[in-house]
């Protein structure tokens, strides 16, 4: 097996989409791939959009288009087109051949910055699985389209050496990355046991890409983590432990945003870290107010989740970015308990979150008004930590104590 290493390479491209007649706005999704072309170090120096009753099963675009973007190509010095939905293995192929250029899909791109974004043991084992999952089905179109540039979008990462390897070789190395990814899942799990066994409560940010997140949990926590205005600018998810009105302790994960058309071969392979969302007791959904797609970006949210196994979870919606609106604007979520217009800039509905968010976990613990001997006041330490102690009296007979705790703890107390 021999790998090249890839210059990087500034690419300009042009973007790509169909409008079925029962398809979604074409021109936003396409801003939005826009972004994405940003992100990963491209200039977008054209589009091209074709509507049609459904996509071309062969070429994607009719070959009206595709002759059409071929002189576009030519005359915008472009060294690629990015697709705004996955390509089949034939379309790109056929694509490739027509053009004479780089061909990428929407899929590629996500996977590219994913390999740009990847910090840790785990994100990194992930993204180097899915890229090769999704080169595998593809193969011999995609080694054609690569070899005409040395680098470029779709080539870096931990799959950033070129890919001329056999399916063979392809099938022993996403078997070896199962394996350490195996090992890496195995470590969460004991992590997520040992969460529960101290019947600490957690909270997990979910919410479009770059709706501001990070910026939220920067303001929750104080910590000092990552705030970019770039699409997956996070990736690896992020754990700090938070106390609730010095009562009570909380653990709130950042997690990968979602958006459109995820490719299902990412939802695979991050799972073990999109699962954070399925475990978590209470989904804090960061929403973007100041976004023209607020509610379509919360409709994919909410079908992520629901695809994830986290449908029913109890939900606060931040409408995040009140610091950019001239006039407030109204959002409804029917799927959550709390709305909350908030921005993560200014502190805005921060006091609000954490109010609405103990609530909620109030509502999952017992209410208990005992009075415990002096011999026993190692319980108050377990109630301090577990639950939330409302008030606590020193009498005669013992320790009269007014405080909520988890059903777990209930027992010992």
């Amino acid at each position: 097996m021999e790998l090249h290493e890839q210059c990087e390479t500034k690419e300009k491209v042009i973007l790509v989409g169909v409008e079925a007649l029962d398809g979604e706005n074409v021109e936003e999704s396409l801003k939005e791939l826009g972004d994405l072309a940003e992100t990963a170090g491209a200039q977008v120096v054209g589009r091209v959009i074709q509507r049609r009753e459904k996509v071309h099963p062969a070429t994607y675009i009719g070959k009206g288009k595709i002759q059409e973007l071929k002189e576009k190509v030519w005359e915008l010095d472009a060294t690629g087109i990015i697709c705004d939905d996955e390509l089949s293995p034939a379309q790109m192929n056929h694509l490739q051949e027509e053009l004479e250029c780089k061909v990428m899909d929407r899929t590629l791109l996500i996977l590219d910055i994913f390999a740009r974004h990847a910090v840790s043991r785990e994100g990194k084992i992930q993204v180097e699985l899915a890229q090769l999952r999704y080169r595998a089905a593809r193969l011999t179109g995609l080694g054609n389209s690569l070899s005409r540039l040395g680098g470029g979008i779709g080539t870096r990462g931990p799959g950033e050496k070129r890919l001329e390897m056999d399916r063979r070789l392809i099938r022993v190395r996403i078997h070896h990355l199962k394996q350490e990814l195996e090992q890496v899942v195995r470590h969460r799990d004991l992590i997520r046991g040992q969460r529960k066994k101290s019947a600490r409560y957690t909270a997990a940010l979910v919410g479009y890409t770059s709706v501001g997140k990070s910026a939220l949990f920067r303001q929750m926590t104080g910590e000092d983590t990552l705030v970019d205005p770039k699409l997956f600018a996070t990736l690896d998810t992020c754990t700090r432990l938070i106390r609730h009105s010095g009562k009570q302790e909380i653990l709130l994960t950042d997690t990968v945003g979602f958006i459109r058309k995820l490719p299902h071969t990412l939802i695979d392979a991050f799972k073990s870290t999109l699962e954070e969302a399925v475990y978590a007791d209470v989904l804090i959904h960061v929403a973007d107010a100041s976004s023209s797609q607020a509610e379509m970006q919360m409709h994919v949210v909410y079908e992520t989740l629901r695809e994830l196994g986290a449908g029913d979870k109890p939900v606060i919606t931040v409408l995040n970015k009140q610091d950019l609106l001239y006039e407030k604007r109204v959002i409804r979520d029917f799927h959550a308990e709390y709305t909350i217009p908030a921005s993560a800039k200014t502190g805005e509905g921060i006091d609000q979150i954490q109010a609405a968010l103990e609530e909620i976990l109030r509502g999952q613990k017992i209410y208990i008004e005992r009075v415990y001997p002096y011999s026993q006041g190692g319980i108050l330490q377990i109630i301090r930590n577990r639950g939330e102690l409302v008030s606590e009296e020193y009498l005669p007979e013992g320790i009269a104590v007014k405080a909520y705790v988890p059903k777990e703890i209930y027992g010992k107390t």
